[in-house]
């Protein structure tokens, strides 16, 4: 049996993506599973081993230098005739709901049913993509999140614990602002003696194209100068799953991150501003989630995130 599944879109939703991956592999442990990812989100899938294959789609704003607009069609149409001459039996569209452009990439490939592409009565975003797996018979409840991680993972501090502060948001409202880390890393070391890894998107953030959060680091790296913290930007997805790997626990804002620390398997403190926390939250890990009224993470209290991560860590304590 051959079964391709379709997921093109954020890095988070393709980390929602892998219990799909893992209850198709556990249900047919001999067919082919091959995934069909966009070259911003493929490498959630390095080393996976619930699936056979990635084939990568390049979003025409994310070509490489160099590479022209009719190299990329080009590649994109030989993909396609490839996985057209597979004779695919099932196309999952892990999608929830309809996206007419992954509907057109399932026709061209002409599999034998298309399945999915609807919306759920489920709530998370991981249960929405797994509906599908009821036309298997399959109704358990979703397995984790799933991400390899390398096997030379970022060299970690000669502390414990060390946790993972990621400052970078693409929704201004998921923005927490620099006086708060500051204050929270500090409270952070002197209740739990910890160190940091300091985790952002490289750049200035006056750059129009692809705002970073140099500025930002550089402030909250010369205030906490005295504090066991290391620099940890990541220009590439590999290097936040690596940075990410080597850390004991995580803080940070919902987003891509958010999802790639919960793949990890690490205890999350998460902060959601302007987004739904129901669908969204780390799934199959230990977390703790905080939401404000005003869906402003700007209005989160330190003591808050502090209180929230201290009870994460009774709660692990008390697991074991």
């Amino acid at each position: 049996m051959k079964i391709l599944v379709i997921r093109r879109d954020n890095i988070g939703d393709l980390v929602c993506t892998t219990p799909l991956l893992a209850a198709l592999r556990q249900r047919f442990s001999d067919a082919w599973i091959g995934v069909l990812a966009n070259s911003y989100n493929a490498p959630v899938l390095t080393g996976n081993p619930d699936i056979d294959e990635v084939f990568v789609y390049y979003k025409l704003k994310h070509r490489p230098p160099g590479t022209s607009t009719l190299a990329m069609l080009l590649q994109r149409l030989r993909m396609l005739w490839r996985l057209r001459r597979m004779s695919i039996d099932d196309v999952i569209l892990a999608a929830p709901s309809y996206q007419p452009s992954a509907q057109r990439f399932a026709h061209w490939i002409k599999p034998q049913r298309i399945l999915g592409g609807y919306d759920s009565d489920a709530v998370h975003e991981v249960e929405k993509v797994c509906a599908v797996l009821s036309t298997y018979g399959i109704t358990d409840t979703p397995p984790p999140c799933k991400i390899v991680a390398p096997a030379t993972p970022a060299s970690a501090a000669p502390h414990h614990p060390l946790i993972g502060i990621h400052i970078s948001a693409r929704k201004p409202s998921q923005r927490w602002p620099t006086d708060s880390f500051v204050a929270l890393i500090k409270a952070l070391h002197q209740r739990h003696d910890a160190a940091f890894l300091l985790f952002w998107s490289p750049g200035s953030s006056s750059n129009p194209l692809h705002p970073g959060d140099d500025e930002k680091a550089q402030a909250i790296l010369s205030r906490c100068a005295d504090l066991p913290l290391r620099a940890y930007p990541t220009a590439t997805l590999e290097q936040l799953i690596a940075g990410l790997a080597s850390t004991d626990q995580v803080i940070c804002s919902d987003g891509g991150a958010m999802h790639i620390a919960a793949g990890l398997d690490k205890p999350i403190v998460c902060l959601f501003g302007d987004s739904g926390l129901a669908r969204w939250r780390p799934w199959g890990v230990p977390h703790r989630a905080l939401q404000t009224d005003s869906r402003n993470v700007r209005d989160i209290d330190v003591t808050q995130v502090l209180d929230a991560y201290t009870a994460l860590c009774e709660t692990l304590e008390q697991k074991g």
